[in-house]
């Protein structure tokens, strides 16, 4: 009697993925391929959409990839710098539409919680990112340990003043963020696990890309839309002044 022959399933294909973050003072861009990872982190500024496609075409041909070879395109939609976060949406949505790729929208502060966890930093993390004016782009993070289901998140990334994040943080939770730095004295009662120097680097953003990509979370290249908490890049003179009397106020009556 002849037996059936059984067939032997085959390893799933891992994806080639693009990523890229321009949402703080650096551009963190990587490229998975065969399971290789390749990574820059450059500086940002006002030179920065200049630099990121040059940059991104670079990381292809250290790989040895077209574009076309992509597939799919991961940004990181913020909170973050305007400029910055608008540039990482434009250069996806066009190269997302010229090649017929799918999009993976990443958060700019997940990807920072990643880094931190990276790090040691475990996996119930409050991310707090400095966004000038006082403020602190923040969300906070959790996880099974040690699973690889992605995180959870706890809360839509919104403004925060530091010293009411220090105040408020759950038990247990780290602090990941250059938060820590730019708002020190808010943080300095906290006595719990830091991790100033995180932040949305490409091994992060590829971590995150690869887990949407298991999931099935692909966008259409028209949905690769920013994410804002803020609707105004600064205060007028008149509100800077309001703030420092109200800061005065407060110090004078603190007995």
């Amino acid at each position: 009697m002849t037996v059936p022959e059984v067939a032997t399933p085959k390893p799933a294909v891992a994806p080639t993925l693009l990523v890229l973050d321009t949402a703080t003072e650096f551009l963190h861009l990587g490229l998975t391929l065969r399971g290789r990872s390749y990574t820059r982190a450059l500086a940002g500024g006002a030179q920065a959409s200049a630099a990121l496609l040059p940059a991104l075409r670079g990381l292809l041909d250290e790989a040895g990839i077209g574009w076309h070879e992509l597939d799919a395109i991961g940004y990181g939609r913020g909170p973050g710098a305007f400029t910055g976060v608008r540039a990482a949406c434009a250069v996806t949505q066009g190269l997302a539409f010229g090649l017929g790729k799918p999009v993976l929208q990443l958060d700019t502060l997940m990807a920072v919680a990643e880094d931190a966890s990276a790090q040691g930093a475990g996996d119930a993390i409050q991310v707090a990112v400095d966004a000038r004016m006082g403020e602190a782009y923040a969300a906070a993070y959790r996880r099974d340990a040690g699973a690889d289901a992605g995180w959870q998140l706890l809360g839509e990334p919104a403004l925060h003043d530091p010293a009411d994040l220090a105040r408020d943080l759950a038990p247990g939770f780290a602090v990941a963020g250059n938060s820590l730095l730019a708002h020190a004295e808010a943080w300095a009662g906290f006595g719990g696990h830091r991790a100033p120097a995180a932040a949305p680097r490409a091994e992060a953003l590829l971590k995150l890309a690869r887990w949407q990509w298991s999931r099935g979370d692909r966008l259409d290249a028209a949905q690769a839309l920013p994410l804002y908490v803020r609707d105004r890049v600064a205060l007028t003179t008149a509100e800077r002044e309001a703030v420092q009397v109200a800061k005065q106020a407060a110090a004078a009556a603190t007995p």
